[in-house]
C-alpha cells in the first residue's frame, strides 16, 4: 500500500487561522484550493520556493506521524478508532501562542510548558501505535542519516518517528528551513501576517487524519474528529 496516513492537529478548516495559514502556505489541505498572489509582502514564488515541504504536509502539528498502515489495517479501521479516541477525551487547552524558529524552520508554537498537552500527544503516539507497519530499512536509514540523537534513534526504532513523548514539541510549520536572510524577513512578514490571531488562548479541540495518496504527493485533511465528542 502507498498510502500513508497521519494524525495531526489543525484548526478548523473555516476557521481564521486555517485560512490565513492555507494562503501563507499556498494551498488549502481540506479543500485543495491554491492561492496566488503576494503574503505580506513576500512574492507568492518566493514564499512557495520557501515552503515546500510545508505546502505539501498541509498546516498542522503532528501527534502520530505519517505511517504506512499495519497489515490488515484499514483507513475506516483508523478513522473508527480515531472516532472512539477523540470521544474519550476532552480538549487540551494550548494557552498563548507565539511564532518561534525551530532548527531553521518557522513555526506557530505554545507560548509556554504545557504538561497536559505533552500527557495528550504522548497518549496518541502510544494508542494508534499499532496502526503502523514497520519502518522500511531505506527509510530508517533516511531518517538516522540527518542526524539524531541515541535517545531519537531509540524512538524511531520503537516509534516510527523520533519526535515524541519527552521530545516531542507542539508545533504548527509555515516554512522550510531557511538560511538567514531568509528567516528574518519571512520571520517579520509571519508575524505581520498572524500576529493579530495569535493572542487569545488556542484550544486543541480536534484530531484529524491528512492522507498522503502516495509518496510525494500532497497530503490531503480527509477527516476530522472532535475531542469530547461521544456517541
Amino acid at each position: 500500500m502507498a498510502e500513508r496516513y497521519a494524525i495531526y492537529h489543525a484548526p478548523a478548516a473555516m476557521g481564521a487561522l486555517w485560512e490565513r495559514a492555507s494562503t501563507w502556505l499556498g494551498r488549502d489541505a481540506a479543500r485543495g484550493d491554491a492561492f496566488h498572489g503576494p503574503v505580506a509582502g513576500i512574492d507568492r514564488d518566493r514564499l512557495l520556493n520557501l515552503t515546500q515541504s510545508a505546502n505539501r504536509y498541509g498546516f498542522h502539528a503532528t501527534l502520530k506521524a505519517p505511517m504506512a498502515l499495519a497489515e490488515g489495517a484499514t483507513p475506516e479501521d483508523l478513522a473508527a478508532a480515531l472516532r472512539v479516541f477523540a470521544g474519550e477525551h476532552e480538549p487540551v487547552d494550548l494557552g498563548p501562542m507565539t511564532l518561534a524558529l525551530i532548527d531553521g524552520f518557522i513555526a506557530i508554537v505554545p507560548a509556554g510548558q504545557n504538561d497536559a498537552l505533552q500527557d495528550f500527544a504522548a497518549h496518541v503516539v502510544e494508542a494508534f501505535d499499532p496502526f503502523r507497519a514497520p519502518m522500511s530499512i531505506k527509510d530508517r536509514a533516511a531518517r538516522v542519516g540527518r542526524g539524531l540523537t541515541p535517545r531519537q534513534e531509540e524512538l524511531l526504532d520503537g516509534y516510527g518517528y523520533p519526535y515524541v513523548f519527552e521530545e516531542f514539541q507542539f508545533h504548527m510549520t509555515l516554512t522550510d528551513r531557511l538560511g538567514p536572510v531568509d528567516r528574518d524577513e519571512l520571520f517579520a512578514a509571519a508575524t505581520t501576517w498572524f500576529g493579530p490571531l495569535l493572542d487569545q488562548p488556542m484550544l486543541l479541540d480536534s484530531l484529524s487524519i491528512f492522507e498522503e495518496p502516495e509518496r510525494g504527493r500532497p497530503f490531503i485533511r480527509t477527516a476530522d474528529f472532535s475531542l469530547g465528542a461521544r456517541g
